[in-house]
């Protein structure tokens, strides 16, 4: 198999996306693993033999599967023997709340509070696009974005609380042992810590030991990513 992402810079290989790094994991639940290929964001050419101009996208022989979740949906019924990165029909309708859960937070906190540090970790052929898509999409300069990070650092943290009251009660989001659930949301937390050295958790928070433990599966398979100790 072959996984084709955003490029990083020579300091992170690849972007580690959300979207990209949730694939990842799913894979190695599943018990399988890809070959990474980083494509520049603004060369959509290289992606023309998936039909669209979107990352992730899985290649498993001849089958090319785009978008995060539904790459989730090929592997749940392609490998349908490995352990379940869902588990039935109602499990999966509540993972896709933490899909679109996880893409506002992204969206509305992450985003603004990191994007100028992803700026200095994209592809050097990416930089002039990733700065002007971003700075028309904010309404600002990427330098401008740190004069409010604190504040939405402190909204960010206040938006988590169901999860930290789920996380002091259960190892992860799915119960005892991980899920498609818990990569979703983990996939945020690991795009941050490989593009940023700004703490977003405290170590008394029940999410910092969360994703402690997210980073040491199957291996150590995040935490062995390039990334910062935060």
């Amino acid at each position: 198999m072959k996984l084709y992402e955003a490029a990083g810079d020579q300091r992170r290989p690849y972007s580690n996306r959300p979207y990209s790094w949730r694939v990842i994991m799913a894979l190695a639940h599943k018990g399988h693993s890809a070959e990474r290929v980083g494509i520049p964001i603004n060369d959509k050419e290289k992606l023309a033999f998936s039909g669209q101009t979107l990352m992730p996208v899985l290649v498993d022989g001849d089958v090319v599967v785009p978008d995060s979740w539904v790459i989730a949906g090929y592997l749940e019924e392609k490998y349908g023997n490995a352990p379940p990165l869902f588990g039935d029909l109602t499990a999966r309708s509540c993972a896709r709340f933490i899909h679109m859960w996880g893409d506002q937070l992204q969206a509305g906190y992450l985003v603004p509070m990191l994007v100028y540090d992803a700026w200095h970790h994209a592809h050097p052929d990416d930089r002039e696009y990733f700065r002007a898509t971003r700075e028309a999409r904010l309404g600002c300069t990427l330098e401008e974005t740190l004069e409010g990070r604190d504040e939405h650092l402190f909204r960010f943290r206040d938006n988590l609380e169901p999860l930290r009251a789920m996380l002091d009660k259960q190892s992860f989001i799915c119960g005892d042992t991980p899920a498609y659930a818990d990569y979703m949301a983990f996939s945020h937390f690991q795009w941050a810590r490989s593009i940023s050295p700004y703490r977003l958790l405290e170590p008394y928070d029940p999410i910092f030991d969360w994703r402690e433990r997210m980073l040491d599966l199957f291996d150590g398979l995040a935490r062995n990513e390039p990334g910062y100790e935060v």
